[in-house]
């Protein structure tokens, strides 16, 4: 299953990109190996529209035209279901299993993301309740990439 990172913003060069580079190639040189790849980053830029309605509605259009038809939707959402890392590794896995071709996980922009994709979304997942930088955020989630794929290889990197 490929995966695909959608992001509204684009990080400058410096050590947070660095930190996500080197946790998507990781990501990207051990999922292969169980039928997980990164299929592509794509970075736009924040929406310059007046207000948060229309920026929300404006990137929803770009990650609309960024995610493949048919493809898996799952939202990153401070309001969304809290998964520990095992159980975010599953819900990939079950994706992965069910012979989903394609998944995009959306980081949206500083309004958040449009009411018109939650609906369409196939899970809305949080990483805490506490609300993080862009930055940190992929950050984070790649690290969960990695993370996952070892939990679903076997691999000892992940410890509880």
């Amino acid at each position: 299953m490929r995966i695909g990172l959608f992001a509204v913003g684009r990080l400058k060069t410096g050590p947070e990109k660095d930190l996500a580079a080197r946790y998507l190639d990781r990501f990207a040189k051990a999922g292969p190996a169980i039928g997980l790849e990164l299929a592509r980053m794509t970075e736009v830029a924040e929406s310059r529209a007046s207000n948060g309605e229309t920026r929300k509605r404006e990137e929803a259009v770009l990650l609309q035209k960024a995610h493949p038809d048919g493809g898996i939707l799952i939202l990153l959402d401070e309001r969304g279901k809290a998964l520990d890392s095992e159980a975010f590794a599953a819900l990939l896995g079950t994706f992965r299993d069910q012979g989903k071709r394609d998944l995009t996980i959306a980081i949206g922009g500083a309004d958040g993301l449009d009411p018109s994709l939650y609906d369409r979304a196939d899970a809305t997942i949080c990483l805490g309740k506490m609300t993080w930088p862009h930055q940190l955020v992929r950050i984070l989630i790649a690290e969960q990439l990695y993370r996952a794929v070892t939990i679903l290889s076997g691999h000892p990197y992940h410890r509880v």
